[in-house]
């Protein structure tokens, strides 16, 4: 499964955006991978490691293809592609963002 998205947080996917997205693909029993979208399969990298998503490079409003295969594939992939197209709050405290 895969989907070609455009990175919203303005940090691209660097710091902050780029952890969270690690952390939610090392959620899922899935391999996803994430690459600029016109780099075909060669710019694939492993989005559990947060050195090979950083330094991607990828910057707000740039396309980006994210890949996922597993049992959990479809999830992974929705979670990663809902984080990729949501602005990130610079200044939140997680649990500030599960309040109600």
């Amino acid at each position: 499964m895969e989907r070609t998205v455009t990175v919203e947080p303005e940090a691209g996917l660097h710091a902050r955006p780029a952890s969270k997205l690690v952390q939610t693909a090392n959620r899922f029993d899935a391999d996803v991978s994430i690459g600029r979208s016109d780099d075909g399969d060669d710019g694939l990298v492993r989005a559990d490691s947060m050195l090979s998503v950083s330094g991607l490079n990828v910057e707000h409003g740039e396309s980006v293809r994210v890949v996922a295969e597993g049992s959990d594939a479809e999830a992974a992939l929705d979670a990663v592609c809902d984080l990729l197209t949501s602005p990130v709050e610079e200044s939140s405290d997680d649990d500030a963002e599960d309040a109600p």
